[in-house]
Parts: structure tokens; C-alpha cells; sequence
């Protein structure tokens, strides 16, 4: 292992005690602001997957169908892992109306594997995507869209089920406080 890789694992290792720390506790649900993040983020990502094009001596040949389909790929694996967390957040409604959530434990588990696994493929992929007959950018691409489509999806699941909460219609995460 080459010491540039010992970095992200240190940032994982941070971020999992910081992530841990942080959802012991039930954190207050607003369901009128999750929109931001996910256009945010949106916008983030159509910024940067236009700028890895754009950067000096970048490779401008146009993809092949592995290449389109690896982009594909890393979209809809984000968008299932995104799914799956933000189904498996404890939605609690209280009394007063309040919505309350708290991550599951699997959910941060599903983080913390994918940022392993990303950490460590990434080099990997990086370096043989010519064997492979993929573009290095669309490799690179294909990892951000993961990470996108990871957040993006989450909230919108978070969203769509805080609604129905909201509206009164059970939901199979939440919690009726009295």
C-alpha cells in the first residue's frame, strides 16, 4: 500500500467515529428544506462531470458503449444504495406533529463499505481501464454519479416517505410517539 492511499483510509476512519457520534441521536426532519440537497448536489455533479472534459490535455475521444455503460452503471448502483439507506432511516412523528429521524446502523455500515471499496478500486480501475477498454474519465465519472446518486436518492426516499408521514398514512419506518 502506497502511502497516497493511507490518506482516505485515515479520512474514512475519521468519518465513521464523526458518523457514529452524530446519529445516536434522533435529529429534527424538515421535510419543506430536503429538496436543497439534492438539487445541490445536481448541480454539483453535472458541474463536475462537465469539468473532468474540460481539464487541460483531458482525453476528448467520445465514449464507447462500456464506457456509457460503466456511467450507467455507477448511476443506478447509487441510486439502489441510496434507496435502500434512506429506506432504512427511523422516521418518528411525534405529538406535536415534529418529524424526528435516525440513521440505522446498516445504513452507515452501507457507507462506510462503499467508501472502502471505493477507495480501493478507484487506484485499481484507474489503472487498467485501457485493458479493460474504458475511458479513464468516464472511471472517474462513474464513481462521482455513485456517490450522487447515493445522496440524491436517499433524500428523495426521505422526502417522499416524510410526506406521507406528514399526511397521516402509515409507513412501515415510523414510529407514533404519544
Amino acid at each position: 500500500m502506497t502511502p497516497q492511499q493511507y490518506g482516505p483510509l485515515i479520512g474514512i476512519g475519521i468519518a465513521v467515529v464523526v458518523i457514529l457520534l452524530r446519529n445516536r441521536q434522533k435529529r429534527t426532519l424538515k421535510p419543506e428544506l430536503m429538496w436543497i440537497l439534492p438539487a445541490l448536489f445536481t448541480a454539483l455533479i453535472a458541474f463536475g462531470l462537465w469539468g473532468m472534459r474540460q481539464a487541460p490535455g483531458a482525453d476528448l475521444s467520445p465514449y464507447g458503449p462500456s464506457d456509457w455503460g460503466l456511467l450507467v452503471g455507477g448511476a443506478v448502483l447509487g441510486a439502489a444504495g441510496g434507496y435502500w439507506r434512506g429506506s432504512m432511516v427511523t422516521i418518528e412523528k411525534s405529538h406535536d406533529g415534529v418529524l424526528k429521524a435516525q440513521a440505522s446502523p446498516l445504513g452507515i455500515i452501507l457507507i462506510i463499505a462503499l467508501l472502502a471499496v471505493r477507495s480501493f478500486a478507484r487506484p485499481w480501475m484507474e489503472g487498467h481501464a485501457e485493458n479493460l477498454g474504458l475511458h479513464v474519465v468516464a472511471v472517474e465519472q462513474a464513481f462521482l454519479l455513485l456517490a450522487g446518486g447515493l445522496i440524491i436518492v436517499q433524500r428523495i426516499e426521505m422526502f417522499i416517505r416524510a410526506r406521507k408521514i406528514m399526511s397521516g398514512r402509515p409507513d412501515d419506518h415510523v414510529e407514533v410517539v404519544a
